[in-house]
């Protein structure tokens, strides 16, 4: 089974607010409540910025290479410890990568994105 990450593009606090107040409801009346673990950016621009090409590959090495240090990965890597630092911190920020019993890791093997076209009501 392939472990997926999902990101949504698009939408609105409103509407991740009202999901979880959704949820909340569910289980407060005893109704199983399915987790989800998904990370929204509000536009495409958003995740583009956090996105590049460095850190696709940086995401890629951590799903095979879980690693303890920055500057393990850095080496590995061969890049900056600087750049690389800044580069965990963006993606460890909007949950894309964790650093969870001493490393830094990315637990699975794909991104699917959802991109919402239909505007916010």
């Amino acid at each position: 089974m392939t472990a997926r990450k999902d990101v949504q593009v698009g939408g609105t606090l409103r509407e991740a607010l009202g999901e979880v107040a959704d949820a909340w409801d569910r289980a407060a009346a005893g109704k199983r409540v399915r987790p989800t673990d998904r990370t929204v950016f509000v536009s495409w621009s958003v995740l583009a910025s956090v996105m590049t090409d460095k850190r696709q590959a940086l995401i890629a090495y951590l799903r095979t290479h879980p690693t303890p240090s920055i500057r393990a990965v850095a080496r590995a890597l061969e890049r900056g410890y600087k750049r690389v630092h800044e580069d965990l911190t963006a993606l460890a920020a909007v949950g894309l990568v964790t650093h969870e019993g001493g490393l830094w890791r990315a637990d699975y093997d794909e991104i699917s994105a959802v991109l919402k076209v239909k505007a916010a009501t």
